[in-house]
């Protein structure tokens, strides 16, 4: 869909989610996808939830699996979940905090549903890393305490970047944003963009009006690069997450939970995660058996 932005014709792309298992648990995924593989480095979408277990339902359960060249970033609304990792990090997330596992050259970990809450709902984000990065030692960092404030109806939280005089702790490898944002109530609002990135906005719950388009939950829309504000209207109790970075102009493959520049590269991992190569560890205090990774074509 095309439409005039300040004397610039944007071309909005609408994606809507495909649903998915992930350890039991349902949900959306809109990256990536056909029409969009990367926006900056953002280069996977997971919506986990709203879910309710009910019964005996354990939750959701992730065993032991690997990553290679990427972050995973966790972003909790409602719940709890406990990462382990084969650095020896056991760290449980709570509702208002991000995760953030730098794999580099590879690690492994497990995830489950933790505490006392049948509730759980988040959002999980991969980053891929720059090619001058992509092999270096991974490591873990949580972050407890991000950026908030509200103007008007909206309320903001900043996950990672700048976002006017705000700036987020997380750490980032290439330049990249993301602003989760809540209206409570029927909200208008121009958000201020920089020209340099290329953006776009995943409707967590509720709806949105972007530069007239309407948008549902488990939508994202891509705006595309080089525009330096875009007009959102959010109906009330509407949640969104704003994501933008600078493209990446660099080849990603994706296979299973591995990111390469390679088929190389990605034959290299399966075949050395199946085969218990040490170069991802053993996550820490789990004693399941690792999920063996798909051989790829």
């Amino acid at each position: 869909m095309s439409i005039q932005n300040n004397d610039k014709i944007l071309n909005l792309q609408l994606i809507t989610a495909r649903s998915k298992d992930v350890g039991g648990l349902p949900v959306a995924r809109v990256l990536p996808t056909r029409e969009r593989r990367l926006i900056g480095a953002w280069c996977f979408l997971d919506h986990a939830g709203p879910t309710v277990f009910k019964g005996d339902s354990e939750g959701m359960k992730v065993s032991p699996h690997p990553h290679t060249a990427l972050q995973t970033f966790t972003w909790m609304i409602e719940g709890e979940v406990l990462h382990r990792d084969s650095l020896g990090y056991e760290q449980v997330i709570r509702p208002g905090q991000v995760n953030l596992m730098t794999a580099g050259y590879g690690i492994s970990h497990s995830e489950d549903t933790y505490g006392e809450s049948r509730r759980l709902h988040a959002v999980q984000l991969w980053i891929a890393l720059p090619e001058a990065v992509k092999d270096i030692s991974p490591r873990f960092d949580h972050y407890p305490t991000l950026p908030r404030w509200s103007e008007g109806e909206m309320h903001f939280n900043l996950l990672v970047g700048e976002y006017g005089t705000y700036k987020a702790p997380t750490l980032t490898f290439s330049p990249l944003v993301g602003l989760d944002i809540i209206a409570k109530k029927t909200a208008r609002q121009v958000l201020t963009l920089c020209s340099e990135f290329e953006y776009g906005i995943f409707v967590v719950s509720g709806s949105a009006v972007i530069e007239g388009q309407q948008v549902n939950s488990n939508e994202l829309i891509y705006l595309g690069k080089s525009i330096t504000e875009i007009s959102v209207e959010l109906a009330s109790d509407s949640h969104i997450l704003l994501l933008g970075g600078e493209p990446l102009n660099e080849s990603v493959l994706m296979w299973w939970n591995f990111i390469g520049r390679t088929k190389a590269d990605i034959h290299a991992a399966v075949e050395e995660w199946n085969q218990g190569n040490p170069r991802f560890g053993r996550v820490f205090n789990d004693e399941r058996n690792p999920t063996p990774a798909p051989i790829m074509p």
